[in-house]
Formats: structure tokens, sequence, C-alpha cells
């Protein structure tokens, strides 16, 4: 049965498993075996992995495109979207333990041929899970996303973690998740319903614990427990240069800047990126053509684009041509891997 939550929307069945003694759910859709005689015996699969404020529902359109040919998973974190959400006292709510699920998770379900793609939180959360399980990736896909102590706090994500003041507005008021719907957009407005769909979980102080405890994991200093877990995942970042990597970014982000982007360019200087000049922090809903289509054509090489990611990371492309009316490639980015700079109206 679906899940009454969005479910005209996410139009999904939940699955679950249990993990701290509580339900973690996910979606699963797609193919999930092609036949024991097949060398390929399980499909590629790409691993979904939201942040916060939002849920399984933000790669809504990442299933209806891809799910024919891959395998694809979304998960739910404790505490969000159709997941349990215990209190704090009965979960930790901390990058690390958001990691352990995802490892769990990806144990139980003995996921090979990943392809991460993440968003928010969840490029530390996937990531850290994935220099944890390496030969199980494939590929990674990155939006607007950090894996590093982060180099700045915008003051709208401070003020969330005033003392007593930040819990009740978050909590209370879901100040956090109610600005995020317009906040995080920079072309566009978001749809109505989208709005009511990422809001829908998050309907009272109890069911808004983990948005909360997301904004309080984010280390302001050393002494945060975080801070040496992302410190950590940030020294370990160059070990997945050999990894096809693609990074997809709205340049209107408030908050996690182009310097991040910068940040992965110098870890990896082969990935692939695109920057979409006037999309926000949501960029899967304020330039969901581009994201997707960037997608489809980053997975499209197969096997072609690994080995052309093999000879990249060896020799690095120092310039390149334009490709095309609906992307041109933009100046050489810090690591001089191949960089498209999308913007409204080049494609027509």
């Amino acid at each position: 049965m679906t899940d009454p939550i969005a479910a005209d929307l996410l139009p999904y069945r939940s699955h679950e498993i249990i993990v701290s003694g509580h339900r973690l759910r996910f979606l699963d859709e797609g193919p999930t075996s092609r036949g024991k005689d097949d060398a390929l015996s399980s499909p590629e699969t790409i691993l979904c992995v939201h942040g916060n404020p939002t849920w399984s529902i933000y790669w809504r359109r990442v299933i209806e495109r891809f799910s024919p040919r891959f395998r694809v998973i979304a998960v739910d974190h404790v505490g969000c979207g159709r997941s349990d959400k215990p209190p704090r006292g009965q979960f930790p709510y901390t990058l690390a333990a958001h990691r352990d699920n995802l490892l769990t998770l990806i144990d139980r379900l003995d996921l090979q041929r990943i392809n991460l793609l993440a968003h928010d939180w969840g490029g530390a959360i996937g990531l850290s899970a994935l220099l944890e399980r390496r030969d199980r990736f494939a590929r990674i896909m990155l939006l607007n996303t950090g894996a590093f102590p982060p180099p700045y706090v915008p003051w709208r994500i401070a003020a969330c973690r005033t003392p007593l003041l930040g819990t009740i507005a978050v909590r209370g008021l879901n100040l956090f998740a109610r600005a995020a719907v317009s906040m995080a957009m920079s072309r566009q407005s978001m749809d109505k319903d989208v709005a009511r769909g990422l809001l829908a979980p998050y309907d009272s102080w109890a069911n808004r614990v983990a948005i909360d405890a997301f904004v309080r994991d984010i280390p302001m200093s050393r002494r945060h427990p975080t801070y040496d877990v992302l410190q950590a995942l940030d020294a370990r970042l160059v070990e997945l240069r050999e990894l096809p990597a693609l990074l997809v970014w709205g340049m209107k982000d408030w908050c996690f800047r182009p310097d991040c982007l910068r940040r992965f360019q110098r870890a990896w200087p082969a990935a692939e990126t695109l920057e979409i000049s006037d999309a926000g922090h949501y960029v899967m809903e304020d330039a969901a053509d581009e994201t997707l289509q960037g997608i489809a054509t980053f997975l499209g090489g197969g096997q072609a684009a690994c080995e052309r990611h093999g000879a990249a990371v060896a020799n690095p492309p120092r310039s390149a041509a334009p490709s095309g009316h609906s992307e041109t490639r933009g100046e050489s980015s810090p690591g001089d891997g191949k960089t498209m700079a999308c913007r409204r109206g080049d494609d027509g």
C-alpha cells in the first residue's frame, strides 16, 4: 500500500529496514535482477541521499527518469520523510549515525555498482559511507553539498542554533523548512504542491526533531564532535579522485556557495562540472531539466566514460572548446576538469 505521506506526488511504496531499533524507510524502484545467467546479475544502482530539510521526495524526478534502466533507491534518514522520528534521547542524529545507517542499508540490500547521487547533508553522509565500501561504488554525482568542516555558516542558519529560541523557531514554528521552500530557490518560485510535499512529513514539534538536529550537528568549532568526522572525510576525498564524478551546482546557492564546488574540483581534478548560473540550493527543483540532462549525459557514457575519466586523471585537459548551443564550456576550473556552464535560455 502506498504510504500516505505526499502519495499524490510520490506514488511509490516505501520499503523498510530496522536500524538501531527504528524503521528506516526507502524507495526502491526499477530493475533489481537480470537473471542468474547474466554476468551483470545486479543492475547499476542510483543511490539517492537527501539532506536537510528535504526527504526522498526530492528525488522523485530521478525515479521517473532513470528507473526504467537503473535501480533507483532513495533513502529517508531516520527522523526524515517516511522513516521513524524518535526523540533525541533514542537516536543520536549525528553525521556518523546517519552514515552508519546508510552502510547498513547498502549491506542489507547487497548493493553493487552504485552511483551515488547526493545533495546537501547527503554529500557528507554518502561520501563517508562510500569510503567504507569503496568496492561497491562506480560513480559519484553531487549537487550543492559539502564534505569538509564548514568554511562559513550563513547567519540565517547560525540564528537557528540560538539556545532555546532556535529550537522554538525550527521545531515550534517550522521556520527552517518553511523558509527553505523559498530561500533555496533562485530562478523561480517553488510549485505550491511541491512545497506542500516537502513539508508534509514535518507537521509537528515531534516530527521536526531531525531538522533541528541536523542544524545543531553543523560544527561551529573544533570542539564539536562532528568537526573531526568532517575533517577526516575532507582528508580522504583525494582517495576518490579516480572515480568518475559529476558536480552539479546551482551557483546562486547562498549556503553551499561556489567556494564549496571549487574545493571538490581541487580534490577531483577530472570531475565533470555543470554550473547552473541562476539556480539556487534546491537545484533539482530550480533547474530540473538541466540537472536531469546532466546526470543522463554523465551516466550515458557507461564504460567508455569510465575509461575517459581514467585518462583524464592521468592527463587532465588544459582547455576545452564549445560543445554545442545548449551548453557552453566555461573557463578552466581549479581542477581543470570539464566544466559546462548552463545559462537560462541557452537551450533554444
